[in-house]
């Protein structure tokens, strides 16, 4: 079976050639546009996300052999969550071959993270399928070796970090709250500013998840602690 232009590029991008063009369709077919013939790729995603887990649980057990578990789940969260995977899936451009449903393309689809993360742990298990284990491992292992590299910095929880000082002050739990938000529903924008019982403030802006702009905030805040103590 041919593959199309913008699929072999893709292939490239990823860093496997497929023998099975059809497993890297399915992969990239979002529910918005699947029909009875044309599956999505909701059981490759339950799939790769486990082949995902395995792989950066297996890297992480080899590379610190000292790490406790309480060390390595952190670490573990960090390299397997949805931003995560969106993130990588955006460095390889996976947004811009995917195969939404024109509802789903009018509404910034080939942006959202929540399609991009689903749809790469769906390619990365149809990797897994189309050559095996090895395979989909090198490939995970090459999308996410800057990550891994760098994942005892990833991995602090800024606002544990945060509350855990501000108890140890005897002060309450910081207040997260949203000073602002723009852009389009699809791709929005947040500014999140936390405050402290003694009247720091910090702040931190940008698109994401509330969550992670809350982190970013955490991380400001601890910064300008310790600045300042």
């Amino acid at each position: 079976m041919k593959i199309s232009a913008d699929l072999r590029a893709f292939s490239e991008r990823l860093g496997h050639e497929f023998s099975r063009p059809d497993l890297l369709r399915r992969a990239l077919t979002h529910g918005s546009i699947a029909s009875a013939t044309r599956p999505d790729n909701q059981r490759l995603e339950f799939l790769g996300d486990r082949v995902l887990g395995l792989t950066i649980a297996e890297a992480l057990f080899a590379a610190d052999h000292a790490a406790t578990e309480g060390q390595l789940a952190p670490r573990y969260n960090a390299l397997v969550k949805g931003e995560t995977c969106a993130a990588v899936a955006r460095e390889i451009g996976l947004g811009e071959v995917l195969k939404l449903g024109r509802s789903e393309m009018l509404s910034g689809g080939r942006r959202k993270e929540a399609l991009l993360a689903d749809a790469m742990e769906a390619v990365i298990a149809a990797v897994y399928l189309d050559a095996g284990f090895e395979a989909a491992r090198g490939v995970v292992l090459a999308l996410w070796a800057g990550r891994l590299a760098n994942v005892q910095t990833d991995a602090r929880d800024a606002k544990t970090a945060l509350q855990e000082w501000a108890q140890a002050q005897g002060m309450s739990p910081p207040r997260y709250v949203q000073t602002a938000r723009s852009g389009p529903d699809h791709a929005p924008e947040f500014q999140i500013t936390v405050r402290l019982d003694d009247g720091r403030e910090a702040a931190a802006s940008g698109r994401g998840t509330k969550r992670s702009i809350e982190q970013a905030a955490a991380a400001a805040m601890l910064e300008q602690i310790e600045r300042t103590p």
